[in-house]
């Protein structure tokens, strides 16, 4: 992981990476859940294609299945019909165990709501994916003060949550997700609990991390200003791709 400069917040729209392998491949992607003796239908035939180093912003109407999507890409859940392969890889065909190692591998999350422990400083709060490694002591200590600097946060490793602001706590969700070199960067709503000023200042982040370090990024947003940072957005409704660019 190279280190870049801190992010300058600047809107950026261009199109898909052109001429990149595919990173995702949805094809015909369905989930349905039960409840009671009925199947509801979340998503419905979904093809989509996300080549590497792509910024894809996804909106949508609450309820259209912006969120499921997600977590199908990060291996949280199962499609119910059709294929998805990340990284070369057929996850819809994985047992529960297999996904858990291989999200461990290949997936950063960042949440609107930060999810660091309050009892952990910044720099043990990021080193937590990297406990279920094989990194040594020394080399997680590495790649920790590396990826708090990459999210301008070095001198800030040692304060806990409760010391830090709301933009400074995600900027510490931003370098756990990445500090174990994902292939893929999972963002829901990851500026939704932030002022503008501030989520301007995520967003920013996020695209210096995409445009510098050629991290592939689907972000879920209801905000359209924040799309506006990313290189492409695709609409949900009902559970079907409806537009995109």
């Amino acid at each position: 992981m190279s280190q870049a400069n801190e992010a300058v917040a600047e809107p950026h729209h261009t199109d898909a990476v052109a001429g990149a392998d595919p990173l995702v491949r949805c094809k015909d992607l369905g989930k349905s859940y039960r409840k009671g003796k009925e199947s509801v239908p979340v998503l419905s035939k979904l093809n989509l294609t996300i080549p590497r180093g792509d910024f894809l912003a996804l909106m949508g109407p609450s309820g259209s299945g912006k969120t499921t999507l997600l977590n199908l890409l990060g291996g949280l859940d199962s499609p119910t019909s059709g294929t998805l392969e990340i990284a070369g890889e057929r996850i819809d065909q994985f047992k529960a165990s297999q996904l858990t190692r291989w999200r461990a591998r290949h997936v950063g999350f960042i949440f609107q709501f930060y999810n660091l422990m309050p009892v952990l400083t910044a720099e043990r709060n990021v080193e937590l994916p990297l406990l279920l490694t094989k990194l040594s002591a020394k080399q997680r200590k590495h790649h920790v003060a590396t990826a708090l600097e990459l999210v301008g946060l070095k001198d800030r490793a040692k304060h806990r949550p409760s010391e830090l602001s709301g933009g400074q706590e995600q900027r510490v969700a931003i370098a756990r997700a990445i500090v174990s070199d994902p292939d893929l960067l999972l963002c829901d709503e990851p500026t939704g609990d932030l002022d503008r000023t501030t989520a301007d200042e995520i967003l920013g982040l996020l695209q210096s991390l995409n445009r510098e370090q050629g991290k592939t990024i689907v972000m879920v947003t209801h905000d359209p200003l924040a799309a506006e940072y990313a290189k492409r957005t695709v609409h949900l409704d009902k559970g079907t791709l409806i537009t995109g660019n």
